[in-house]
């Protein structure tokens, strides 16, 4: 049976996905919400109803928490291979080699993980299981790449290992990146995407002038910055500091998500206006 196969299973494992409700992913399901409706404001009417076709009647504002949702699934995929998907490791940039990547290669990191989605969803000969498949986890990869501490050290787990306190209370690094900033806010989902949304034609134009890799470099690069924790005593000063990265990298996410997917699955998609740039 193909792996991938397990999309099939998301009814049947929803009782699953209640016990693994406590583990924290990349933006926690608001973030990666706020990700998915950023995107579906930006989407064509042709992407919107051709995405919809391949999720069964799931909400595309929502979808982007499967990924996580699904790693409770006690399959040898979910548990052993899949979370490599939703990260890349770098101690230095000069250790990313975007130019490696190959479709054959088994899948390493999440620059693969979107790389290879990407081709399958653009290959008309994959199968119907396989691109609702990719779909959904590309869906939830251009989120996470775009947080930060996703591209972070692999010695501390991308800050999962770095012990700090927010508001007084322990927690470490990667938390307050994936949730503690975003809940801080005390916005719901659609409420943070009305905050931060855009439809400034020049800065949507910036951000589709790029390319998967340099969102991970990008990412990269800010999580040098965020690494410099001081006494790691965090409070109201680290959520003013953070406040504009936190929206940019989420605003972003949903708009480069809208502009991969124009380009896959809307033929009249301009480059670089409604769609990315170049891949």
């Amino acid at each position: 049976m193909n792996k991938y196969k397990s999309v099939g299973l998301v009814a049947l494992l929803s009782l699953v996905f209640v016990f693994g409700a406590n583990k924290t992913y990349a933006w926690g399901k608001n973030g990666h919400r706020i990700v998915g409706k950023i995107a579906e404001n930006h989407m064509t009417e042709t992407t919107i109803r051709a995405i919809e076709t391949l999720l069964d009647g799931d909400r595309i504002s929502e979808v982007g928490t499967w990924a996580d949702e699904m790693r409770s699934n006690p399959s040898e995929f979910w548990q052993k291979e899949s979370p490599r998907w939703h990260y890349v490791n770098l101690n230095k940039i000069s250790d990313f080699h975007p130019e490696h990547y190959s479709r054959s290669n088994k899948i390493s990191d999440a620059y693969e993980a979107i790389r290879h989605g990407i081709d399958v969803l653009k290959d008309s000969s994959s199968s119907i299981d396989d691109k609702k498949f990719h779909l959904r986890f590309l869906m939830h990869l251009v989120g996470d790449i775009h947080q930060p501490l996703h591209v972070g050290r692999s010695e501390d787990r991308g800050g999962n290992a770095i012990k700090v306190k927010f508001f007084w209370k322990e927690t470490n690094l990667h938390t307050i990146w994936d949730t503690k900033l975003i809940e801080q806010e005390q916005l719901s989902y659609s409420e943070f995407v009305d905050y931060i949304d855009t439809n400034d034609k020049s800065t949507i134009e910036k951000y589709l002038d790029t390319r998967p890799a340099d969102w991970v470099k990008a990412s990269f690069h800010h999580a040098q910055d965020i690494y410099n924790v001081g006494n790691g005593d965090f409070s109201y000063n680290y959520v003013y500091k953070s406040k504009p990265l936190l929206n940019e990298s989420l605003l972003q996410a949903g708009i480069r998500l809208a502009g991969l997917l124009n380009e896959i699955f809307d033929p009249k998609a301009i480059p670089g206006k409604s769609a990315l740039k170049q891949i």
